[in-house]
């Protein structure tokens, strides 16, 4: 179903008002690249084995040709335990000029523990945490993510289902567009509300059974959507498909409850569908298309969900392809565009040597960002060599596997992190 090189072919049709700074659209609606001079990309490593991965994906980069300069920009938990600045405003200035963003991973913790772990002379002066990835996003508008779920044939930990007392192996090709600047990561919340919010949440005749409810043991999140963000995404899915010959667009929300808000996204959907002939438009809610993706998931293609349910959807799909070791993402803005593997930190992982930990969601995310900037030539020469170490099955980390993540992963096979690298561009 759908384009077979499209993992590397996420960003060249982005929602209208997107710059093509970098290419040119030819006869036939074909984007071919351009000549482009020596890019600046800021690398932000993050936190644990953020620091381990990326350095292995600009290793591929460099050796598939890549001529770039690659400035360091600091963010993640030290610098919140230094400065209550996980992403301090010199990392923010260094986007700002260079554009682009390749980012590893990063630590969260909730917030009484982040307290804790602040140095003693910032305690008690009112910080805050907050994900550094999510400020990003939203100070750059970064509202459009794309996070691809593909199977590799000859991927060990591909999804399985039985059939006839056999088993088979469906095909999984979805791409989730997930709204990523509003919904509940906005942080818009209180524990003991402020009496103006308390009085307008009581203006809602929901509110009742929490009317008496002291504030110190009360907390509210709130979840945010605007009609133009929900259309926007939705743009963004519609146009993917018709782009890339998918058939239908899933909008995986929860209106039967949460009515306003995912209310809001159906209705975008609908209004767009009229103009997309041929792509069927379907609606799940978010609990049961986590159950119906381990029954068809190769029913699916394009999925659009506001941020919170894009972020759970998307994880259930990487694990029908290999897991988050293998799901990469793009988060796009107007002027700034990061780059970055879906996995978490995993900082047990980030000492070990030598490290053990897969860097094909980090190699991956980093042909999304050639993609993006008109380097798709090199992207497709990763991507394929990628596809060529899976199917010949010599290399595997621990994850491939399935042995538990330890120093003793050698002794049963497994490969190092750098094995998979030089692998990969060994195969190039």
């Amino acid at each position: 179903m759908g384009h077979p090189d499209r993992l590397l072919l996420l960003t060249r049709r982005l929602p209208l008002g997107y710059p093509f700074s970098l290419r040119t659209k030819r006869p036939g609606n074909l984007i071919e690249e351009e000549r482009v001079a020596k890019r600046t990309v800021v690398t932000m490593p993050g936190d644990g084995i953020g620091k381990v991965v990326l350095p292995e994906s600009l290793r591929v980069l460099d050796a598939v040709g890549f001529e770039a300069d690659y400035v360091h920009g600091d963010i993640g938990w030290d610098f919140w335990i230094s400065e209550a600045n996980a992403l301090p405003d010199r990392t923010i200035k260094l986007l700002e000029k260079h554009k682009i963003g390749l980012f590893g991973a990063i630590t969260s913790k909730p917030k009484d523990k982040a307290d804790a772990e602040l140095a003693p002379d910032l305690r008690g002066k009112g910080h805050v945490y907050y994900s550094p990835i999510v400020g990003m996003r939203q100070h750059f508008d970064l509202d459009i993510c794309i996070r691809p779920c593909k199977s590799f044939p000859g991927n060990p930990l591909n999804f399985i289902r039985r059939k006839n007392g056999g088993f088979e192996e469906p095909v999984v090709d979805v791409v989730i567009f997930r709204q990523n600047t509003e919904g509940l990561y906005v942080g818009v919340e209180w524990t003991n509300p402020p009496d103006a919010v308390r009085k307008a949440f009581e203006t809602h005749k929901k509110f009742a059974p929490f009317k008496n409810v002291p504030g110190e043991d009360l907390a509210i999140s709130s979840r945010i959507f605007t009609r133009n963000a929900c259309r926007r995404i939705c743009k963004a899915g519609f146009e993917h498909a018709k782009q890339f010959g998918y058939k239908s667009v899933t909008v995986c929300e929860k209106p039967n409850v949460i009515r306003e808000t995912s209310g809001m996204l159906m209705q975008e959907a609908k209004k767009l569908a009229k103009e997309y002939q041929g792509i069927a438009l379907w609606d799940t809610n978010i609990d049961a298309q986590m159950m119906w993706l381990t029954k068809n998931p190769e029913d699916y293609g394009v999925i659009v969900s506001g941020n919170m349910f894009g972020d759970i959807v998307s994880d259930g799909f990487a694990g029908l392809v290999g897991g988050l070791g293998f799901a990469c993402s793009a988060n796009i803005g107007r002027d700034v565009a990061v780059f970055e593997p879906t996995h978490g930190s995993a900082p047990k992982y980030e000492k070990l040597d030598p490290p053990i930990v897969n860097p094909i969601a980090m190699i991956l995310s980093a042909c999304m960002m050639l993609d993006h900037i008109g380097e798709g030539k090199k992207a497709k020469r990763i991507q394929d060599a990628v596809a060529a170490v899976v199917a010949e099955g010599a290399v595997r980390t621990y994850d491939m596997m399935k042995l538990t993540g330890g120093p003793d992963v050698f002794k049963k096979g497994a490969a190092t992190t750098a094995q998979m690298t030089d692998a990969i561009i060994a195969n190039l």
